[in-house]
C-alpha cells in the first residue's frame, strides 16, 4: 500500500534495503539523546501528521506509536532530515522513559571507554 507521505519529502529520503531510515530521537529542550528508532515512509507520514512519534518495528514487523501501551509518549516538536537524506532527527517532549527498559534514555547502559589520546 503506498504511503500518503508528501512526494517531495519521500524523494529526499535515502532508505536502507528494508525501506527504512534511522530516526534519532532527542529531547527538544535539553538536547538529550533518548533513543534510535526506524521509520519508513508511512511511519514518517503518521509522525508528521499526528504529532505522535510512530516507528516501524523491525522485530514485530508492524507500526507502533511510542507510548500507546506504556503511556511514555513522545510529543513531536520537529523533524529534520540530515544532509544525506538517510537519517532523521526527531525532537520530542518525552513523557516518562524513552527506553523499553523504562529508563529515561536508551543510552543509560554505560559509556564505553575511549583510550585514544
Amino acid at each position: 500500500m503506498p504511503s500518503a507521505l508528501d512526494p517531495a519529502i519521500a524523494a529526499r529520503l535515502k532508505r536502507d534495503a528494508a525501506g527504512l531510515v534511522a530516526a534519532v530521537v532527542q529531547q527538544h529542550d535539553t538536547g538529550e539523546v533518548l533513543m534510535v528508532g526506524w521509520m519508513d515512509d508511512e511511519a514518517l507520514h503518521r509522525t508528521l501528521t499526528t504529532g505522535r512519534a510512530t516507528y516501524w518495528s523491525r522485530s514485530r514487523r508492524e507500526y507502533w506509536v511510542k507510548g500507546a501501551t506504556s503511556g511514555n509518549v513522545q510529543h513531536v516538536k520537529s523533524v529534520a532530515l540530515d544532509c544525506d537524506g538517510d537519517a532523521l532527527l526527531v525532537r520530542v517532549d518525552q513523557v516518562g522513559g524513552a527506553c523499553h527498559t523504562g529508563d529515561r534514555t536508551c543510552f543509560d547502559a554505560g559509556e564505553l571507554e575511549v583510550t585514544a589520546p
